[in-house]
């Protein structure tokens, strides 16, 4: 079954296209290099938060995104840079209505 995670970074007002220019990175890498990676999209809110929404085959590639180099790098890039801990979030979907609309 699919695994969604939802991760939510404030960056410090300072740092915040450092901050961008780290996920950006991170997402070409992500993309480019795990297979069981579905989905890793960043989304900014109006308040500044960063949103990464991620969809993965299963719990194998959870822990392959876990221990690759995308993850590694990104955690390096944000250290002081953030206002607050990132807020990680590990979903299980539950679909309802039609399979198209009812889940990432």
């Amino acid at each position: 079954m699919a695994v969604i995670i939802v991760a939510t970074a404030f960056p410090a007002p300072e740092y915040r296209d450092e901050v961008i220019a780290a996920f950006e990175v991170a997402q070409r890498q992500v993309h480019a290099t795990e297979d069981g990676t579905l989905r890793y999209a960043l989304h900014e809110g109006a308040d500044g938060r960063l949103v990464m929404i991620e969809k993965y085959t299963d719990e194998a590639a959870v822990a392959a995104h876990q221990r690759g180099e995308g993850l590694a790098s990104l955690r390096a890039a944000l250290d002081g840079k953030l206002s607050a801990p990132v807020d990680v979030q590990v979903l299980t979907p539950r679909p309802a209505g039609s399979a198209d609309k009812g889940t990432l």
